[in-house]
């Protein structure tokens, strides 16, 4: 609690300053909230990166048919300048827009925390009610309704996945597996899909291709303080990926969140069955056994 109020404080005294800032357990500067994309071009911290992964986008014809259908559309581009993707493919989408000679008014750019407390969240709720679980995630609209989004990079190429969302032919965004829980818990509670549990398992069991797709969703949830949702993902992820000692260790996190610890503890063991020197599932059974 402590460090999301030094976080908290951090981020107000850096926002009457300049662009909305705050300082991340690494003791790195980042940014976080809405902010103008001359953020990215002009300071030092980011203009590095930015001006290199924009360059590095491949030129396209600025004449293209397709590009108009983008005239009267608007992009929330969700990122995090502490994020390897939002890096690389943030700077190209620019590029990409820049050359199709579209208005850059038509972005608007929100950073997110990478902070526990926060994690892939704004400092005033941004991403609420936005479905973001990986960033960047690029949200196309229209007279401020969604028609269309990129997850963290795109399904083809830049180019090829903007020319199919002009043309009404969008590929689905990446993580479909989490996607589908994302649209189920806005739909109904826990309760109603623990009832329906074999079905939901069957749904996703050909959708995740690594466990790190429903690890970070559960951990977006645990962040967000929606503990039952980050459990049942967790759950799941540990019959989806039974051999890998990661799984039952974030579900066990979610669990000690849940005050189950008894069953904490039996997936922080399992954990260790699988990988006897995974340090943080020792550190994480002795905190337990301590209690």
């Amino acid at each position: 609690m402590r460090s999301f109020f030094l976080l908290f404080f951090v981020c107000i005294i850096a926002q009457a300053q300049d662009a909305t800032t705050y300082v991340n357990h690494r003791n790195d500067k980042h940014l976080c909230g809405v902010f103008e994309l001359h953020e990215l071009e002009k300071d030092s911290l980011y203009s590095t990166w930015y001006k290199d992964n924009y360059a590095a986008m491949e030129a396209v014809d600025s004449n293209a048919p397709w590009a108009s259908e983008f005239e009267s559309s608007e992009v929330d581009i969700y990122m995090g300048t502490w994020c390897g993707d939002s890096k690389k493919w943030v700077p190209r989408f620019v590029r990409l827009w820049d050359d199709l000679g579209l208005d850059r008014a038509q972005l608007r750019f929100i950073a997110l925390f990478d902070s526990d407390e926060k994690y892939k969240q704004g400092p005033n709720g941004e991403e609420k009610g936005k479905n973001i679980h990986r960033v960047p995630t690029f949200i196309f609209k229209e007279k401020g309704e969604e028609f269309a989004r990129i997850v963290e990079s795109p399904r083809n190429d830049l180019i090829t996945d903007l020319k199919q969302i002009a043309t009404g032919t969008a590929s689905k965004p990446n993580y479909l597996a989490a996607s589908y829980f994302l649209d189920l818990f806005n739909r109904v509670d826990t309760e109603e899909v623990n009832k329906n549990i074999g079905k939901h398992y069957n749904a996703i069991y050909g959708l995740v291709c690594k466990s790190r797709e429903l690890n970070t969703l559960g951990h977006v949830y645990l962040s967000a303080g929606k503990i039952n949702e980050a459990i049942l993902v967790f759950y799941l992820n540990t019959y989806l990926f039974r051999y890998e000692p990661n799984v039952y260790l974030n579900y066990g996190i979610a669990l000690q969140a849940n005050d189950e610890l008894e069953k904490a503890k039996e997936n922080f063991s399992k954990a260790l069955e699988l990988e006897p020197e995974y340090e943080l599932a020792k550190e994480k059974l002795a905190a337990l056994a301590d209690d």
